[in-house]
């Protein structure tokens, strides 16, 4: 049985091959993904609004959903109500209320039930949880697997995105362990 699901590009530009925000506009204009995770964490807060202020532009000329990542302060900004925030900065964000109030959504990543317990209890929108599968972003690192995805979709009350090594070959086992859909990298910056 085929699960209808919910894919989201994870952007790294140093693995885009070729113009970045021409890949961006791609994949934005594109069916493929439902979602644009605009992660770029290695950039200054000011580079990044920069950034964020055009693929927040392109996206929005294509109707797809863009979310900042690791910049509350872009967001709040921009006045863009999508952020994904690394769980410990969203635990250590002194304002942690009027930033729920300011967006629509507030995803965040878990590597354990314990993070996944955390992120429910901070009232996280949505999870990705990861790394599942071997991938060259954690060389070194062996993977949590389906059986990890499985224990963090069933304790969850929120939407699951399976992450890391993710490809067309393993998407279906994704969805098999109660995850809404993937979150791709590699696949949606190299296509």
């Amino acid at each position: 049985m085929i699960i209808s699901m919910y894919r989201i590009a994870v952007t790294n530009r140093h693995l885009c091959e070729g113009d970045f925000l021409a890949r961006i506009t791609k994949i934005a204009a594109g069916t493929a993904y439902d979602a644009i995770l605009l992660r770029e964490k290695d950039l200054q807060a000011e580079e990044y609004l920069i950034l964020a202020e055009r693929v927040v532009s392109i996206c929005k000329k294509y109707n797809k959903k863009c979310i900042l990542h690791n910049f509350p302060e872009a967001a709040l900004q921009l006045e863009h109500p999508y952020l994904h925030l690394p769980l410990n900065r969203w635990d250590e964000w002194e304002e942690k209320e009027s930033l729920r109030n300011a967006m629509r959504e507030i995803g965040t990543s878990v590597h354990s039930v314990e993070q996944a317990k955390k992120a429910m209890e901070l009232g996280a929108d949505y999870i990705t949880a990861g790394h599942i599968f071997l991938t060259d972003c954690k060389k070194g690192l062996p993977p949590r697997g389906l059986n990890f995805l499985q224990q963090i979709c069933a304790i969850t009350s929120v939407p699951v995105y399976g992450i890391g090594g993710v490809k067309k070959e393993n998407e279906q086992s994704i969805l098999e362990c109660g995850a809404k859909g993937v979150c791709i990298m590699s696949g949606c910056m190299r296509e």
